[in-house]
């Protein structure tokens, strides 16, 4: 028997990546017993600044309350920075109020977010120090940095793409990464975050860089998707994503 999986989605109304690498993760999986439905509310929000992201992040509870309309099954927040701009264990509060929020409206559903399935990710995998890839102007990879370091994760490099308009974020090619990285320093890490944004693509460059590089290699997306198939008491394996999601955790 085939059993289907409703996943809402809180959006930027900017944001492409996370409906085209989500849905591509999960539905790779190719399991007959599953199918996946996708399902999104969105949080206007053009420029990535630390005050459209604060005024953005108001938006959230709206989203949540529409998308437990839909009694999805995996509610996710996927907007790494819109939390991790807000300062240290934020995606806790956010996390518990909205999953709050939906169950008052009759779900029973526990919301997760990007930030703190970023942070869960590193951890899975055991690692205590990391180099991360982000998309955004210094200033908020500087907080995303003290954020992840707030979790007790050490960085130890970070490369800045400096791309403030979100729509140009979903343009950026992935493969491109594969030379990006060579300019981070890996040499102290114990993992490569590829992307630290679910706006920034990276998917189709996962499982080449972690090859190339010996480390495990995830992103926004990826820890995503691992919490996801986690709170729904499925696998945790996705195909050439990495190691997170290779199903040994």
């Amino acid at each position: 028997m085939t059993k289907n999986y409703r996943i809402g989605l809180i959006v930027p109304s900017s944001n492409t990546t996370m409906e085209t690498e989500i849905p591509a993760m999960l539905q790779s999986r190719k399991n007959q017993s599953e199918t996946f439905t996708f399902h999104s509310s969105r949080m206007r929000m053009l420029h990535v600044t630390k005050e459209e992201l604060a005024k953005m992040d108001l938006e959230s509870d709206r989203c949540a309350v529409e998308l437990s309309d839909a009694r999805c099954d995996a509610i996710a927040y996927a907007c790494l920075v819109a939390i991790m701009s807000q300062g240290s264990g934020y995606h806790c509060l956010s996390e518990s109020r909205l999953t709050g929020i939906a169950k008052e409206n009759g779900a029973n559903v526990s919301v997760i977010s990007s930030a703190g399935a970023l942070v869960e990710g590193i951890r899975t995998l055991g690692a205590k120090k990391v180099a991360i890839i982000t998309p955004y102007m210094k200033p908020l990879t500087k907080m995303v940095v003290d954020y992840i370091e707030e979790s007790e994760i050490k960085v130890t490099d970070s490369i800045s793409l400096e791309v403030a308009d979100n729509l140009e974020v979903g343009r950026l090619n992935p493969l491109n990464l594969l030379e990006i990285v060579k300019d981070l320093d890996i040499t102290q890490a114990d993992a490569v975050v590829l992307s630290a944004c679910v706006q920034m693509p990276s998917l189709p460059a996962i499982q080449k860089v972690e090859e190339r590089i010996g480390l495990p290699v995830l992103s926004a997306g990826t820890a995503t998707v691992y919490q996801i198939l986690k709170s729904l008491n499925l696998k945790t394996e996705v195909p050439n994503a990495g190691r997170l999601l290779s199903g040994s955790f």
